[in-house]
């Protein structure tokens, strides 16, 4: 078996560079593909993929779900106790008898049939706009780099997030965000430097750390800097 040419071998007992490293080093230092540190928390998006809008995540709604089983359960488990205590010979239960006759009795106009009316509508109104939105407002849709994996992240977490990058910002004492579906509202004490100039590299900063948390709908921004009031 003949050894292939081209390439010197390294002596017995030495290591050498894989080539693929080396490679990979050269496309890092010359390339026109260069990342900077502030790109690094970035997700880079595949070709094709992540360019369209996530939707909200849905909720498992188990509370209501839950209340709704409950109580269903309950009714039917009463109806088929009275019929089967009809069917034995056994007279039906007062409150089924009650309700049949003031069902039978009270005009439709009466003051309960409409409250009762009314309050069954209600109900069953919450529980079509319970099954017909996603909900989990608080978990924000992120980009999808892969096919199989879908991210979410809470505002709460956003928040901490924006508010540690405005706290790197010179001049800036303090700073409260609030992050929403569509926008995220920043206030900020300014107490060393200007108000306008530390407004501005709060944009700036702030406008990339947006992007950097790598969301489906990026919020926009509403920053307001103010002097911190005078004591006494």
């Amino acid at each position: 078996m003949s050894e292939p040419h081209g390439r010197e071998q390294p002596p017995e007992g030495t290591t050498q560079r894989l080539p693929v490293l080396d490679e990979q080093e050269r496309r890092n230092d010359d390339g026109p593909g260069r990342s900077d540190a502030s790109d690094a928390h970035e997700p880079s998006a595949e070709p094709g993929e992540g360019g369209g809008r996530e939707g909200r995540f849905w909720s498992a709604r188990r509370v209501p779900a839950g209340i709704v089983a409950l109580l269903l359960l309950g009714l039917t488990g009463l109806f088929l106790y009275d019929i089967v205590s009809v069917r034995a010979g056994r007279p039906g239960m007062y409150w089924r008898r009650e309700l049949a006759r003031q069902l039978a009795e009270r005009p439709l106009d009466d003051t309960w049939v409409l409250v009762g009316a009314g309050i069954t509508a209600v109900l069953g109104l919450w529980l079509l706009i319970l099954a017909a939105t996603p909900g989990l407002r608080a978990v924000l849709p992120m980009r999808r780099t892969h096919t199989e994996v879908r991210a979410g992240l809470h505002r709460e977490a956003a928040a901490v997030a924006l508010r540690d990058r405005a706290m790197e910002v010179a001049g800036v004492q303090s700073a409260q965000v609030r992050v929403r579906r569509r926008r995220a509202d920043v206030r900020a004490m300014a107490h060393f430097r200007e108000v306008d100039d530390v407004k501005t590299d709060l944009d700036a900063v702030l406008t990339d750390a947006v992007r950097g948390l790598g969301l489906s709908r990026p919020p926009s921004l509403s920053v307001r800097v103010r002097r911190p009031g005078r004591k006494g």
